[in-house]
């Protein structure tokens, strides 16, 4: 790179590390947000928490990446219009490649690194997610049964105790389970005691009652049973729904989404949710750099500073807007037929195509005087404008 191509390479990728930190860091504390009620509800610990959200920053990276990339070199376009420093280099007759080249190239970079958490780090940080979620749905000696409170691991599963005594033991126990559409179980102990070993974690409850209520069959009423003691297996907390324990397109790697599992295969809407994921991982990429040349094509040729950018900056944001949202209808209807895969390519490859010849072509100087329309058709007029050839009378 030249002195000229290193200063603009700072000044963008400056830009872009400053505002894909602070999008990731307001994405990240929605996030985090809705994961305090886990901190609250059930007793989990600080670095838990940080843990679980950290996990979830490479897909959201990936994600803002492009958008960030986009906002950098706009705005860096811009304020250099604004500096004079496209002006003066057009003056000097570098081309808009000569301006544009250190933009292409960080996207290319970006490029490369969203492709990278695509295809390895994103799945590895979801599997390690799915991974601390389970922790925390199975964990219940710790996080789960608090003295005082109504805790919930999932939907449909409630556990509260009244307290805890010296020995550890939980004192008025109460477990309700409607995970299951057609029956209500509900226990309540006056002691329990967990106990842990190597085939997994079990509540043992005494001096209790089992409340079943078939939901098909209201005429049966509760059905109430006592007992002196029962043994509920607590190891797996995890909803009663087969489909939610396996791995979701985003956490499977990519050899699982070249080679799925036949029986994968069988599930209805798989093949296409994982066929979507496998082109989304190549495809996604393109877009930092499509933004690049769209933004150099709208904003990459010096204006006067008198002339206010605001709507070209429209244009490129609103014309990126429409490429994106393109892209994700074209996954849409890839999840649903597997001919809709080209398309899913051809929008960003197209269009950095497009936005590159565009830039190429306004590179030409224009005709705008009425001067120059005079010094093409007017010779005489030739003299009296260079100030040559004045004869005073």
């Amino acid at each position: 790179m030249t002195l000229f191509s290193r200063y603009v390479f700072r000044q963008v990728a400056n830009a872009f590390v400053i505002i894909l930190v602070t999008l990731t860091t307001i994405v990240w504390l929605a996030t985090a947000l809705k994961q305090l009620d886990l901190i609250i509800s059930q007793g989990q610990g600080f670095v838990l928490f940080l843990k679980m959200t950290v996990l979830s920053l490479p897909g959201l990276m990936a994600l803002i990446a492009p958008n960030a990339m986009l906002m950098a070199s706009l705005y860096t376009l811009d304020r250099m219009n604004g500096d004079s420093e496209l002006i003066v280099m057009t003056a000097a007759g570098a081309p808009v490649w000569r301006i544009g080249a250190p933009f292409v190239v960080l996207a290319a970079m970006v490029c490369v690194v969203i492709l990278i958490c695509n295809l390895w780090v994103m799945p590895a940080s979801m599997r390690a997610l799915r991974a601390l979620i389970t922790q925390v749905r199975t964990d219940v000696i710790s996080q789960v049964l608090q003295p005082g409170r109504f805790s919930s691991t999932e939907p449909g599963l409630t556990f509260h105790i009244r307290d805890r005594s010296p020995t550890g033991d939980l004192l008025g126990l109460l477990v309700h389970d409607e995970r299951d559409d057609k029956l209500v179980m509900s226990y309540l102990a006056a002691r329990g005691r967990i106990i842990s070993n190597d085939d997994g974690a079990y509540l043992v409850m005494f001096d209790g009652h089992v409340h079943r209520y078939e939901v098909n069959d209201p005429s049966k009423g509760v059905q109430i049973v006592a007992f002196d003691q029962y043994v509920l297996n607590i190891s797996d907390l995890s909803p009663k729904d087969t489909s939610s324990k396996e791995l979701r397109p985003r956490e499977r790697y990519l050899s699982e989404l070249l080679n799925p599992d036949p029986k994968l295969l069988k599930n209805k809407g798989a093949s296409g949710q994982l066929r979507t994921e496998l082109h989304d991982r190549f495809s996604t990429p393109f877009y930092p750099l499509l933004f690049a040349f769209l933004a150099v094509a709208v904003l990459g040729h010096a204006r006067t500073t008198r002339e206010s950018r605001w709507a070209q900056i429209l244009v490129a944001a609103g014309i990126a807007v429409g490429l994106r949202v393109s892209g994700l209808t074209a996954s849409n209807l890839l999840t649903l037929s597997a001919a809709a895969t080209p398309l899913v390519y051809l929008i960003p490859i197209g269009a950095i195509i497009v936005a590159a010849l565009v830039a190429h072509v306004r590179m030409s100087p224009e005709l705008r005087s009425k001067l120059s329309l005079q010094l093409k058709f007017v010779p005489d007029n030739i003299k009296f404008w260079t100030g040559r050839g004045i004869v005073a009378k």
